[in-house]
């Protein structure tokens, strides 16, 4: 059977700076393994109502805020007392994944992760009306990687 405990650094093991994908970005200190719990995603706590008010979507703007909902009651604005975390983008080929539990977002490493690569997990945002082309210009990814859908938008099902 394998080991499953995840290991939580004593110190954050990476750093932010100019990043190829999106403004700034998260890039490992040192070797990361893989299932190591990173950081916890904060922020201030809104409901949804609150979110919605605070940042509303427009129609002609593309998509940027720090907000990640934990659940159909709560999301986290990490633009306000967020930390490090806010800073780790997105990719279509991710190393990271957002593990939500217990009222808390955790950001999880889910490849062995080398000095200097950048951290990223898949935002795989949720409209829920339809993603249609116009849509998703207003939620671009820019991640590079060989499978990039083009949007931070997950697939629908």
């Amino acid at each position: 059977m394998q080991d499953t405990t995840i290991v939580v650094p004593t110190e954050i093991p990476f750093e932010i700076r100019n990043s190829p994908i999106q403004g700034l970005g998260a890039f490992a200190t040192r070797f990361i393994k893989a299932d190591t719990r990173l950081i916890e995603y904060t922020g201030q706590r809104l409901t949804p109502a609150e979110a919605d008010t605070k940042y509303p979507d427009g129609a002609d703007k593309r998509h940027h805020t720090y907000l990640f909902a934990i659940d159909d009651d709560v999301v986290i604005d990490a633009a306000v007392d967020g930390n490090e975390a806010r800073f780790i983008n997105h990719s279509c080929d991710p190393n990271c994944d957002a593990v939500i539990g217990d009222g808390h977002i955790w950001i999880d490493t889910i490849k062995d992760i080398l000095p200097g690569e950048e951290l990223a997990y898949d935002y795989a945002y949720v409209l829920k009306e339809r993603h249609t082309p116009a849509a998703k210009r207003l939620y671009p990814c820019s991640c590079g990687a060989e499978n990039c859908r083009g949007t931070i938008l997950a697939r629908k099902k």
